[in-house]
């Protein structure tokens, strides 16, 4: 009697494949720069194929963006259980790390919310939670001691909002920073070690006047454990 043949492992969905490829094209190419018919062609499928999943091109962006949505905010919940300059440092380095995944909608931020309605909406939503989040950090920071001042245990209100503020803003600009910086490789994949590793430094950087002397020198010496176990170029 013949034995039953085990069925083939199922090919994975196509819609599945075209946001992954998409994605990379967008992250190497910039969104400008990628059409449905390159997207298409990388997977080798017809432009109808394509359609059928995503009838236009900002479908497959809003479908990036809400799996980057979805990751953020599941992130950001850890601003909360911030306590030590190495929690912190930990908390924005995986945030330039899930930036740095999608980071078509950064090095493409304005185009994109000049385009398209849902992300110029959902954008502002991401600020307000990124300044939550900060925020968050902060007070956890004060709690557990790293920041303080003379007579003081916590960053001055009237400070804190636009030192939040300024944090806000190097998390949502620093890949743009880079790529100006240098704009044929400050994208690529062997850059992102190094890019990371300076965003998040300079976004924690903004609390050193309020970093107590034990927290400062370690976070200092976080930064230069990082930087030596980069690749040399």
């Amino acid at each position: 009697m013949a034995t039953a043949s085990k069925d083939p492992k199922p090919p994975r969905r196509t819609a599945e494949r075209i946001l992954e490829v998409a994605l990379d094209l967008f992250n190497r190419f910039g969104e400008p720069n990628v059409s449905t018919t390159l997207i298409s062609a990388e997977l080798k499928i017809s432009p109808g194929n394509l359609y059928y999943h995503y009838p236009a091109k900002d479908e497959l962006i809003n479908s990036l963006f809400g799996r980057y949505e979805q990751s953020l905010v599941e992130l950001l919940r850890a601003a909360d259980d911030v306590r030590h300059v190495e929690d912190a440092w930990l908390f924005f380095h995986m945030l330039f790390e899930l930036i740095w995944r999608y980071r078509f909608l950064y090095r493409d931020l304005n185009d994109l919310l000049s385009k398209n309605r849902r992300l110029e909406t959902q954008f502002q939503k991401i600020l307000d939670e990124k300044s939550h989040a900060v925020r968050a950090v902060l007070d956890g920071l004060a709690r557990g001691g790293a920041i303080t001042q003379p007579g003081k245990s916590a960053i001055d209100g009237r400070e804190a909002e636009p030192v939040a503020t300024a944090m806000v803003v190097v998390l949502t600009y620093w890949l743009s920073f880079e790529y100006v910086r240098d704009p044929r490789r400050a994208l690529e994949p062997e850059a992102a070690g190094a890019a990371l590793l300076r965003g998040a430094f300079h976004v924690l950087s903004l609390l050193m006047p309020y970093l107590d002397a034990a927290a400062r020198e370690h976070l200092l010496a976080l930064v230069g454990n990082y930087q030596n176990a980069l690749p040399k170029r």
